[in-house]
């Protein structure tokens, strides 16, 4: 359930606090390596075209050099249109249209392990 965390160090998927937490809630290199890998408990799941994207998904932006700098999170799909929530800076049913889009990765969760 909503619940579940991955105790792993490090590479896991887990907060306790601000303080006892793994990299996977701050940094979005860590998270994707996390929601790709990962074969344990917690949320998993693969990259897939823009046209499977659905709501709580979540969209990984690439900059000019490749590099994962921005975590954007699915609200609603509308007419082939991707709205989306993010932090830093604060958003909530945002287009995704407006964002630059330099390969973005369209990530679908396939589902949470709890076991």
């Amino acid at each position: 359930g909503s619940s579940v965390m991955n105790y792993t160090p490090i590479l896991g998927w887990y907060y306790k606090n601000l303080n006892d937490r793994t990299p996977s809630w701050t940094g979005v290199e860590f998270l994707y390596n996390f929601l790709a890998n990962n074969v344990d408990v917690g949320p998993f799941g693969k990259i897939v075209n823009y046209k499977d994207i659905t709501v709580g998904d979540v969209i990984f932006l690439r900059n000019v050099d490749n590099d994962l700098y921005h975590t954007l999170f699915v609200n609603d799909v509308k007419n082939g249109e991707i709205f989306v929530s993010s932090h830093t800076a604060d958003s909530f049913d945002r287009s995704l249209f407006s964002y630059p889009l330099y390969k973005p990765v369209f990530f679908h969760i396939e589902g949470v392990r709890d076991y």
